[in-house]
């Protein structure tokens, strides 16, 4: 499985549970940190943790087991570390306050219409 069908993965996961504002960003061509960053928004504490959740359980079924997580305590962004694909999941002030669309516009947007 390649790592877009990973981040795919993540980002159908994040759709299925009403995740808001779904991205798939290429980085691998400005950073050696991971190949893609998948970025959702949840609407509150409870749907970021529920967010997450999903993601990781979706991956742990494709047999792919997170590395790292952070973030888990205040729920207001929660960071799962696939090696490869970065897993960020919001809630709305943290995504516009930390705005990593700004930080990595040089990566490339990965279309991601066929998920929903």
């Amino acid at each position: 499985m390649t790592t877009l069908e990973q981040a795919k993965i993540a980002a159908k996961a994040l759709l299925s549970k009403k995740g808001l504002n779904v991205k798939v960003i290429g980085v691998d061509d400005v950073t050696t940190l991971a190949d893609y960053f998948v970025i959702g928004t949840g609407t509150n504490s409870t749907q970021v943790k529920a967010l997450a959740e999903e993601v990781e359980y979706q991956l742990d079924n494709a047999g792919i087991s997170v590395s790292h997580i952070e973030g888990h305590r205040n729920n207001s962004w929660v960071l799962l570390d696939y090696v490869d694909i970065i897993v960020h999941v919001f809630s709305e002030e943290a995504r516009e306050y930390y705005d990593l669309e700004r930080l990595w516009q040089d990566g490339t947007e990965i279309d991601i219409t066929d998920l929903d």
